[in-house]
């Protein structure tokens, strides 16, 4: 596949292969539709908004009848939300996705880690759960920690659980989803950083790819994925559901 253009930054091949289909291209601020009959009823629009490039609004074939929009049909951004609302159609509110790019893959995985930072088991489970109840509400609803996911990290100050990052595949991809927690008052010592960086070393070491995401005005996990080396990709949306 031919890659985007993103500046400066080159992916693994596993991410393009993943989020962009085929070599169409698309400017700023105009999106390519894709129909898509596979799309489960969680995704059935889907919005990846590239950064320096255009993007992709993918439909399930239902709701682009709705819209009248067709396969390689090209649509402005105003048009675009013009097109969602008529048709009564909500997005939920993008994610930012963050992956390493493979320059920085190489050092991660070379890279040695303070003894404080280690891999996390069910043993750890009191320490966890003191960790767990000290966490701020919002930190544990917008980072999904647990020490049950496929891969876990904690960093320990004076046998303390201070900051935890875990990680579980996504959505059956190659790709590791990770979240990461630091308790407020251990944050500014550069904990988070080390151990998203040590964790995800671990996850490409079992053949994982390492994703990053949060909203795009959680102006601290933004700055600490970029401080962990992670570059950001493209900004997701899916449709919201109605949760009755």
């Amino acid at each position: 596949m031919t890659k985007f253009a993103f500046p400066h930054v080159t992916f693994a091949d596993c991410v393009y292969n993943y989020w962009l289909p085929g070599n169409n291209r698309t400017q700023p601020g105009t999106y390519r539709v894709i129909v898509d009959a596979e799309l489960p009823s969680a995704r059935s629009v889907m919005l990846l908004d590239l950064c320096g490039a255009g993007g992709f609004l993918s439909l399930s074939p239902d709701i682009a009848q709705r819209t009248g929009l067709e396969l390689d049909n090209e649509i402005t951004t105003d048009k675009l939300f013009e097109t969602l609302q008529r048709t009564g159609v909500e997005l939920n509110g993008a994610d930012h996705l963050f992956y390493l790019p493979s320059a920085e893959q190489n050092r991660i995985q070379n890279e040695h880690f303070p003894a404080t930072i280690r891999q996390l088991t069910l043993d750890d489970t009191a320490a966890f759960e003191t960790f767990f109840s000290a966490a701020p509400k919002d930190d544990l609803d917008e980072a999904f920690v647990e020490l049950d996911h496929w891969l876990v990290f904690g960093c320990f100050i004076e046998d303390r659980l201070v900051s935890v990052a875990s990680m579980y595949p996504w959505k059956g991809t190659s790709f590791a989803d990770l979240g990461v927690i630091t308790l407020p008052h251990f944050r500014g010592h550069g904990f988070g950083r080390q151990i998203v960086r040590a964790i995800s070393a671990q996850a490409l070491k079992q053949g994982f790819e390492p994703q990053y995401r949060c909203q795009q005005n959680n102006i601290s996990s933004i700055r600490l994925a970029e401080a962990s080396g992670f570059s950001l990709f493209a900004n997701w949306d899916v449709i919201k559901l109605d949760e009755d």
